[in-house]
């Protein structure tokens, strides 16, 4: 194997906004990855990629990527959609792949790439990036070694930006059908958090709406019915007996981010962020022991696994993903979120439908 693990990026389209934001400047500033080939669906936009990030290759068919003796990693970053095909055939040609959340359209497309990766051999990550935050990593290890004493509730909420009209590149996602959406993505992420942080449920309410169901595309006099939802309301018991509520809502305006509160017998920590549990910013805890004031606490080094002087931001715990990444597929242990970590909130998530769908409590597992 080469020095870098060498990764072919499927979506390196200039224009990809999340990409833009996180996985190329992490990828460029990465010590442990080499950004080695381009992938989009146009040869034209593949070859602005390679001459924007300075790839070696240019691929406008993943399959051929994913064949290429050149290339020991495949990241997937389009669109949830188009998420199944490139990552079976990574899969298929032997390549390890880290594929962003959600992992498949539906829970049936997550089980079968898990399997299929379980039975290659391959490593896998899926971009459930709140698992390789340093704070949430730090507040795990706190609850583990009893600061809050018993956990006895927990309330979480994370409100982000919505918006009450729609470009029409933009309106696919406004199908619950296309899989990403308020209940699958930030839901998803907050969920995760919760469970990586405090354990998996076992038994839970819901309620899924969806509060503007009618959306005007920009520029246009068409308006379109919205399905996806937009509002999503948990409530629950975890299996270590504690209390939970959790609320995320893709507002319109001023969403306040992200806020986890959890309260033990001895103490509390709180952690918030102005956007979400996952994104690069460094999140801010406060904790209290059998006292009502609320002090900052440090967030240990031995948590960050990126240089010093890695990019701020939202390229961030990308990096992290990455440097972990590397690390799994050279060493074979595989810290990340995984396929199957991923069906497992995949599988959650249809509880959670489930629980809302028919307005009765289910139990978990």
């Amino acid at each position: 194997m080469a020095e870098k693990i060498r990764l072919g990026f499927v979506g390196a389209n200039v224009n990809s906004i999340w990409s833009t934001q996180s996985h190329f400047p992490a990828l460029l500033a990465s010590p442990e990855v080499e950004f080695t080939a381009a992938c989009t669906s146009r040869i034209e936009s593949a070859e602005e990629a390679k001459q924007a990030f300075g790839t070696k290759l240019a691929f406008h068919d993943f399959r051929e990527m994913a064949k290429s003796p050149d290339i020991d990693a495949v990241a997937v970053v389009v669109r949830v959609p188009l998420h199944y095909e490139p990552t079976k055939a990574a899969i298929e040609a032997g390549k390890h792949v880290y594929t962003e959340w959600p992992l498949g359209q539906n829970t049936a497309e997550a089980e079968e790439l898990a399997a299929l990766a379980k039975a290659k051999g391959v490593q896998t990550a899926v971009g459930l990036q709140s698992r390789v935050s340093p704070a949430l990593i730090y507040i795990k290890e706190l609850i583990e070694t009893g600061y809050v004493g018993e956990v006895l509730s927990c309330h979480v909420t994370t409100m982000r930006d919505g918006s009450l009209t729609r470009a029409s590149d933009r309106t696919w996602n406004l199908d619950i059908n296309q899989g990403a959406n308020t209940l699958t993505i930030a839901n998803g992420h907050v969920i995760d958090a919760l469970r990586f942080v405090l354990g998996d449920f076992e038994r839970v309410a819901c309620m899924v709406t969806t509060q503007i169901n009618k959306m005007p595309v920009t520029g246009t006099d068409e308006t379109i019915d919205v399905t996806a939802p937009d509002n999503v309301r948990v409530s629950g018991q975890l299996e270590r007996g504690a209390a939970v509520s959790v609320h995320v809502g893709a507002v319109p305006w001023g969403g306040t981010g992200f806020r986890m509160e959890i309260y033990g017998r001895e103490g509390t920590l709180i952690t918030t962020g102005s956007v979400s549990s996952q994104r690069g910013e460094m999140l801010r805890i406060q904790g209290a022991q059998k006292s009502n004031d609320l002090a900052d606490l440090e967030i240990p080094e031995r948590f960050v696994y990126v240089p010093d002087d890695f990019p701020k931001g939202d390229p961030f715990n990308v990096g992290q993903m990455y440097a972990l990444f590397a690390e799994a597929i050279r060493t074979g242990e595989n810290r990340l979120p995984t396929f199957d970590d991923a069906v497992e909130l995949h599988r959650f998530l249809d509880i959670i439908k489930k629980a809302s769908d028919t307005g009765k409590e289910q139990h978990v597992g």
